[in-house]
């Protein structure tokens, strides 16, 4: 990138990194308050997080940095273990992402069902949500619970507590969001909400008019890069946590390859996903040490990166510094922000996050697709983050295996095989007769578990026993261990039948699977035929010497 990189490249990046830096800010900060944490957490996660993600990144354009999506799994983590206990997590998510990188996992990520992620991205939005109500409202709450429908009782049991002033503060912050891409195209709507709603509020406090909460009332503004902390760590406690890394790696993974490749859709690059997942695993292991939250690709910010001219990782780069200058010098100014208004901003970020619209568009799909959307969208939302990921994996290597149970055919032939447009090998004649006592088996398709049940209904639909079974597998590209299991158990219960068993049309990958497993001595390395001419002469052969009188 060296020898090509020019002074109006760097321009192009200087000013996409400035704009990205200053739309993180109130998202970096939301992002931290709504996960249970400081501001300037939220602000060092973004500032060390996108720094390392775009210096070691396999996307050039990607930013990363604390996400809507971890809020969820952050808070019950916090709640649970406290924020010790986070910091162990997320190290052991990025070690996890380290791990699935070297293990060259990315690609495979990639290809989750597309309502898996539908599924738990609309379910963390309306958790993000619902936990914004009681600031949104300025309620009077002290132990917000964790579960979603005791969060909407307790609300409803305290909406006599709820500040006018608060929710006003809170609707008009939403209202500067919504309206500003429509007169103001280059100015963020978080940033513009944030700096109108905070002068208001700073002056009306100036003339006295209190009870609109902001964040000084809470927390205490720390404006400096925190040192790294030492953690205490024992087998017990990493038992407890490994669910919930795991939940934060593939989480991770999914936002950050996601975010990699709509970038790419934009760019007409391509990026490294194994890279990609090594330097987000790299980013959430240094992060904590400081005090931060998980960090991964922001889709957001990686767009407005690309809309603003950013094409190096120099950009990301730069957006790391602007965001530690304001840390450095305006942090303190952070205080007066009012906590309505971060209510407002992270609401119009869940509404979007919610892909309302695809998730509706869903609802028509095959009833497996919405079976495997609700369930997850319903985990996510009743009961946890971990548990959705744990069974929306679960479920989609289910719905993979299916799918592939559906594209592998058995077929079965019992008088002529139709050789017309069959290029398996060089042929005269357009049919070729099977002899009387033959069953040939066509398999289509990957052979692996699922297939026997396929082979047992093509026995009994043919229903007479035969002398001999030839299994063509010239369409077989690969087989499994079960697979190989369930052939030997067909080849067992033949035998016990006096039913011959030959193999035709092999490729060599599948026939070195066989030999090495002594497929040639159950079945006899003559029964292992090259192509169906060969096997249909040797089948000829042995039911002439079955029919022999002995």
């Amino acid at each position: 990138m060296a020898r090509t990189y020019s002074k109006e490249r760097f321009m192009g990046d200087l000013m996409s990194g400035i704009i990205v830096g200053i739309v993180a800010l109130p998202l970096a900060i939301a992002f931290g308050i709504a996960s249970g944490v400081s501001p300037e957490k939220g602000l060092v996660t973004a500032i060390i997080g996108g720094f390392i993600v775009s210096f070691l990144g396999g996307s050039s354009v990607q930013i990363g940095g604390p996400t809507g999506a971890f809020i969820v799994i952050v808070y019950g983590v916090i709640r649970q273990f406290g924020v010790e206990g986070l910091m162990i997590a997320t190290i052991l998510a990025g070690i996890f992402l380290v791990l699935m990188g070297i293990l060259k996992l990315g690609t495979v990520i990639k290809f989750i069902p597309y309502p898996i992620v539908v599924g738990f991205t609309s379910g963390i939005a309306l958790t993000i949500f619902t936990t914004q109500i009681k600031d949104l409202f300025g309620m009077t709450v002290e132990d917000l619970p964790a579960d979603f429908l005791s969060k909407w009782e307790v609300y409803a049991q305290h909406l006599d507590t709820l500040s006018p002033g608060a929710l006003l503060t809170g609707v008009l912050s939403i209202a500067i969001i919504a309206l500003t891409p429509r007169f103001l195209k280059k100015v963020p709507g978080s940033l513009l909400a944030i700096l109108v709603m905070t002068v208001v509020v700073y002056l009306l406090r100036m003339a006295g008019i209190t009870g609109i909460e902001t964040i000084g009332d809470r927390y205490v503004i720390n404006a400096s890069l925190p040192q790294p902390e030492a953690l205490s760590v024992n087998m017990s406690t990493l038992h407890l946590l490994l669910p919930p890394a795991f939940t934060i790696a593939m989480l991770g993974a999914i936002e950050s390859l996601l975010s990699a490749t709509v970038a790419d859709g934009v760019t007409g690059e391509r990026h490294h996903s194994n890279t990609e997942l090594i330097a987000q695993g790299a980013a959430n292991i240094v992060v904590p040490l400081f005090g931060g939250i998980p960090v991964t690709g922001a889709i957001a910010r990686t767009m407005t990166n690309i809309n603003n001219g950013g094409r190096t990782p120099v950009a990301g780069l730069i957006h790391a510094v602007v965001l530690l200058l304001i840390l450095l010098f305006l942090g303190p100014l952070t205080k007066h922000i009012p906590m309505a208004c971060l209510a407002g901003v992270l609401i119009v970020v869940s509404c979007t996050m919610s892909e309302w619209r695809t998730f509706r568009s869903l609802l028509k799909n095959p009833k497996s697709d919405v079976a495997v959307l609700l369930t997850t969208f319903l985990l996510t939302v009743l009961f946890d983050l971990t548990i959705a990921i744990e069974i929306g994996l679960l479920l989609a290597m289910l719905l993979f295996m299916r799918r592939m149970m559906e594209t592998t055919q058995v077929s079965v032939s019992t008088d002529t095989i139709d050789l017309s447009g069959d290029a398996e090998v060089p042929h005269d004649e357009e049919v070729l007769v099977i002899p009387r006592g033959v069953e040939v088996y066509e398999i289509n398709g990957p052979f692996f578990f699922g297939i026997a049940n396929k082979f047992d209904e093509c026995m009994k639909q043919v229903g007479n026993k035969p002398r001999v079974r030839i299994i063509r597998m010239r369409k077989v590209p690969f087989m499994d261990s079960t697979g190989l299991h369930n052939l030997e158990s067909l080849c067992r219960l033949s035998r016990k039948e006096d039913i011959r068993i030959i193999l035709s049309g092999v490729n060599e990958k599948v026939r070195d699977m066989l030999m090495k497993n002594g497929m040639d001595r159950r079945i006899g390395a003559e029964n292992i035929c090259s192509h169906i001419s060969v096997a249909l002469s040797r089948a000829k052969t042995l039911t002439e010497d079955l029919n022999r009188p002995s």
